[in-house]
């Protein structure tokens, strides 16, 4: 209440709170003796970072003594964008089982541009020097990998050797955390007064979403307020067009505004699309004129040549079609590990829930056959990477007499 009507006594009290807010979120230490500049400059940083680009909270005093209405306006965008208090929930929640991160979504990697600037001489970095560190990151990624491999092996040792003692007959099996507390009593009150606690922010969680849409009612009287103070800049249209903006539910209404921008914008990429597809069809025709009027070219050294650009060209249309073909179900985020016999019927997998019902479950099986397509398109596009990097090489080697050039 005291932020709506921008009161400079809440301005310290709600730095605090959105830094100790969004520590929790990037998984650093705070402490309540960390200087009020060090706390403005994170919590600016993390919200440039999530995308919130309003001008206004960037032009803060860096001493946190003004600007409590642009913090409350901040605060709330966190809660719709990123569904803030559904993270803190999900990264403080109390694991008694044990789970895997599990990842199948394709990653866009950059490509590399062809007319990339050449580097400086003091841009320029030794060889030897690249494959030092090369080296030194593989061999620590191989005692990652090991110590992985290890970590597995234990957890199979364990929901092996206790296999049939669960209740939980979907289960059948205790995790390390439950084996821990039969081999150590004590521990359970702990666990008790955790779950206790867990059990109470639930609670405060689901009075908040009772609530919810009262709080959004509210903050459409904040930013009234703002409009009739003049206080509302409305040339960020073009920095928000750039930002991908979060859809409109019912507890949002003031954010209609920001799907005509959505929509605008949409129209603009299709009209864009357009004139790419001309651009492309009068380059083509301008091309095989020029191929057909250079009758000394050999039939040969055509072919390949053409075939050469026709597989960039399809390598490129096919990571234009993957942007916007509809995305598949993926699978992402943390599962319970949980063994199944060696029966035909049921496989190695890992569920998200336990439940005497049916529940959405991943099959290892099927994780490993996903992993196992994406390494060997991985290792496909790193022999042609390979191959036009070779390729390179010889041609900067032809232009250097006197050097003879062996390769690996």
């Amino acid at each position: 209440r005291r932020a709506r009507f921008d009161r400079p006594q809440a301005s310290l009290d709600f730095w605090r709170l959105l830094y100790v807010l969004l520590k929790q979120i990037h998984g650093g230490r705070w402490t309540e003796s960390d200087a009020i500049g060090a706390q403005v400059r994170f919590v600016k940083s993390a919200l440039w970072y999530h995308g919130y680009g309003r001008s206004q909270l960037q032009r803060l005093p860096a001493d946190g003594s003004a600007g409590s209405r642009e913090l409350l306006l901040a605060f709330s965008w966190l809660l719709h964008r990123l569904g803030l208090l559904e993270q803190l929930l999900a990264r403080n929640r109390l694991r008694t089982g044990d789970e895997a991160s599990v990842c199948t979504c394709e990653e866009e990697l950059p490509s590399s541009q062809e007319g990339a600037p050449a580097a400086g001489p003091e841009d320029r970095v030794d060889v030897r020097y690249l494959q030092w560190l090369h080296g030194r990151l593989r061999l620590q990624w191989c005692s990652l990998h090991a110590q992985h491999q290890e970590q597995c092996k234990l957890l199979h040792k364990i929901h092996l050797f206790t296999s049939g003692s669960h209740m939980d007959q979907n289960l059948g099996h205790f995790s390390v955390t439950e084996t821990d507390l039969i081999r150590r009593p004590e521990n359970y009150k702990q666990l008790f007064q955790l779950l206790e606690s867990e059990t109470l922010q639930l609670e405060a969680f689901l009075e908040w979403k009772q609530l919810e849409p009262v709080y959004w009612q509210w903050m459409e009287t904040v930013l009234d307020n703002m409009a009739e103070e003049g206080n509302m800049c409305e040339s960020q249209d073009a920095h928000v067009e750039k930002r991908r903006l979060p859809e409109v539910t019912s507890c949002c209404p003031w954010a209609e505004k920001l799907t005509g921008q959505m929509d605008r914008l949409s129209r603009d990429l299709m009209a864009l699309q357009e004139q790419l597809h001309q651009l492309v069809a009068q380059r083509k025709a301008a091309w095989w004129e020029k191929v057909a009027a250079r009758e000394e070219l050999q039939k040969e050294r055509f072919s390949a040549t053409a075939r050469k650009i026709q597989e960039s060209v399809g390598l490129k249309l096919r990571g234009l079609t993957s942007l916007c073909a509809p995305k598949k179900n993926e699978v992402h985020g943390s599962y319970r590990l949980v063994l199944r016999s060696k029966h035909p019927a049921s496989r190695v997998g890992c569920g998200q829930s336990v439940s005497k019902e049916a529940v959405s479950a991943v099959s290892a099986a099927q994780v490993i056959r996903e992993l196992q397509g994406r390494e060997s398109s991985l290792q496909r596009e790193l022999q042609q990477l390979r191959q036009e990097s070779r390729r390179r090489l010889d041609q900067i080697a032809e232009g250097l007499e006197g050097l003879i050039c062996i390769a690996p």
